[in-house]
């Protein structure tokens, strides 16, 4: 197989980046939202061609699915240990050029209408392409030390996208949080390739993965602290994933990043920036689960699995609608990360990890379809809050029937998309580990609640006066709802389990009725209690939450880590950390080289004289010197 055309899936939206950031003040605006749309459709249409190829044509050989790979060498440290450029195409990498191609071109075509008459239309067209670059490169990664570049490409990309509105003091404020936030968590990343680096010698991914490979075999040849030193360089990877992916304690930046125009919450938020968390492990997913027997890979099971609980009770708190789904994202990443944390590596022991990469997937397209049809109504209504709306399904009919499509996705209501996906990750937890499969059917249910609130919330609920009547949005908006709506109906048929697996064999699944029932039941009652309470307006809602008492105030606030966050910075680290350091460095450090430098300038003056250029001051100074000279060689002489 010739896939050296798979260069153009990512350089294509580098020149439309180039083209429009260089010509931005000579582009039309029109213009420019269609050189941003054709790009990103040649690089999908290029996507496909590569995923029908690799999967159906030339990709599975001797029943195995193979990993292909063309590079050349960059950068040279020693004799065995170099850093090369190239593209890496196996199942995972195909998924994800067909995910991040379909939502971004979803995107694109949604930001023609949502963005129409903005001043900076050209410029955010020239950040899309920036990010689906970027994007495009960290998936296609055939080492450690590529992808980490383009993780930081990404890293810049979603940067100017948060901070889109740089008028508007929050925009500003949520970019440089997910910015930092995530630099804290990529120097654990960078330490730790450079730990796999050093002890392996290779940063490869095909020589890394290989079970039979030493890199796999010679784990326990160095061990620090009771542990695998490679187990210590997997944690500190995984740190990477779970500040990218917005795992709990990371996760911060993820609902001020609700500060970027509707479109970019889409892309960032559904299918690319926050996803290369849990691609990263899936990437090294055989270290993951053959070092130590796994013990990295528990950490990164019992993360998930906490970090999906703890975020959909904070969504069912919320009131803006963006931010109720920015919780939903962070508690289904947790969904991902759980699965590939229970998963095996062997035949159907990796049902984790297939279904990690499934609902990943499924997720992409109805969690974009959530965003963009949030976008479709804030563009209505022009407010972010539930308090604005309620009766909107009279007004926005396809708005509405999309969004209910895919809140019942994500609730896994049969026969969705994302009932199956979220079904697998349940067996998969079910078959390894009954205290998080307790967990991920809680969090089901919660899913359910927290959607069909915000959807009876939107389109239900209160008859509300609008000053002005809502129009359904323009085709360039309702067309990219439609088409991600018609592949979460579709998605879930789509046989996975043959196509993408840890051992690249591919198996059958078949549904455990046991799973399935309890979870499509779970997720019922939670849309029947969210029926209850937002379907008519009433004040079932403020007594269940005048129930809880302070816990739903805590979960409102978001248990306070912002705060905590805020206080341990300011009052602990600059003020009792930095502040001693800063008065040290200041007063001693400072003061020692300026007393110097002072001490200098004072015997500078005072000698200053010996050079006044002035040819009698030398002559007399020689003429002194000679006498000198003489006098103490005529005394040593006569003495």
């Amino acid at each position: 197989m010739n896939f050296t055309y798979i260069l153009l899936i990512p350089l294509i939206p580098l020149a439309v980046f180039l083209l429009l950031g260089i010509f931005n003040q000579k582009i039309k605006p029109a213009v420019s939202g269609y050189i941003g749309v054709g790009g990103l459709t040649t690089s999908a249409i290029l996507s496909f061609y590569t995923a029908y190829q690799y999967f159906f044509v030339h990709g599975k050989v001797d029943g195995v699915y193979q990993t292909l790979v063309q590079k050349t060498t960059w950068m040279n440290f020693t004799d065995t240990l170099s850093i090369d450029m190239g593209v890496l195409v196996d199942p995972i990498s195909v998924m994800m050029l067909i995910v991040v191609s379909i939502v971004s071109l979803m995107v694109h075509i949604y930001s023609r209408g949502y963005m129409k008459g903005d001043d900076g239309y050209t410029r955010f067209f020239a950040f899309l392409g920036l990010f689906s670059f970027s994007m495009f490169g960290l998936v296609l990664a055939t080492n450690l030390f590529q992808i980490y570049i383009f993780w930081e490409l990404v890293g810049v990309s979603s940067y100017l996208l948060i901070g889109y509105y740089y008028t508007k003091t929050s925009a500003v404020a949520a970019a440089k949080k997910a910015f930092i936030v995530t630099r804290f968590a990529d120097l654990g990343f960078l330490i730790g390739i450079m730990i796999i680096g050093y002890y392996t010698g290779t940063y490869d991914f095909e020589t890394l993965n290989n079970p039979e490979g030493t890199a796999i075999l010679n784990w326990a040849s160095s061990s620090f602290m009771g542990l695998s030193v490679l187990t210590w360089a997997l944690i500190l990877i995984f740190m990477g994933g779970a500040g990218k992916s917005a795992m709990f304690p990371l996760h911060i930046w993820l609902p001020d990043a609700m500060e970027g125009p509707t479109p970019v919450s889409a892309l960032i938020h559904a299918a690319t920036m926050v996803v290369a968390g849990v691609y990263l492990v899936a990437r090294l997913f055989p270290m993951y689960y053959f070092v130590e027997d796994g013990f990295a890979l528990n950490i990164v099971a019992y993360v998930g699995a906490f970090s999906s609980l703890f975020a959909a009770i904070i969504a069912i708190t919320q009131t803006d609608i963006k931010r109720v789904l920015a919780f939903s994202t962070m508690s289904q990443l947790g969904y991902m990360m759980l699965a590939l944390g229970v998963s095996g590596y062997d035949g159907h022991d990796g049902v984790g990890y297939m279904a990690s990469m499934f609902h990943l997937f499924t997720h992409a397209m109805f969690k974009a379809l959530l965003f963009l049809g949030a976008g479709s109504v804030i563009h209505a209504v022009h407010s972010n809050y539930l308090k604005d709306m309620g009766g909107l399904r009279k007004y926005m009919p396809i708005t509405n029937i999309t969004f209910l499509i895919a809140a019942l996705a994500i609730s896994g209501v049969f026969p969705l998309s994302g009932f199956w996906s979220k079904d697998e990750i349940l067996v998969a937890a079910f078959e390894h580990n009954k205290l998080i499969y307790g967990v991920g059917i809680f969090v089901a249910g919660l899913t359910a609640f927290y959607m069909f609130r915000l959807y009876f919330g939107i389109f239900w609920g209160k008859e509300t006066k609008y000053e002005h009547a809502p129009n359904e949005s323009p085709l360039s908006m309702t067309f990219p709802l439609m088409v991600l709506a018609l592949i979460t109906v579709i998605g879930g048929f789509i046989p996975f389990s043959e196509l993408v697996t840890p051992d690249k064999i591919g198996f059958e699944t078949h549904i455990n009725y046991q799973v399935a029932l309890l979870s499509s039941f779970v997720a019922v009652f939670g849309i029947v209690m969210a029926n209850m309470f937002y379907k008519k307006e009433n004040d079932l809602a403020d007594k269940f939450a005048n129930a809880f008492g302070p816990f739903y105030k805590w979960a409102s606030d978001k248990f306070y880590f912002d705060e905590i966050y805020m206080f341990v910075t300011k009052k602990i680290l600059f003020k009792r950390v930095s502040a001693p350091i800063a008065h040290f460095d200041k007063k001693y450090v400072d003061g020692t080289m300026e007393g110097i430098g002072n001490k200098t300038v004072v015997l500078s003056e005072k000698i200053k004289g010996m050079q006044s250029g002035k040819l009698q001051d030398y002559a007399f100074a020689f003429i002194a010197g000679v006498v000198v000279i003489a006098l103490v060689f005529i005394y040593l002489w006569t003495n």
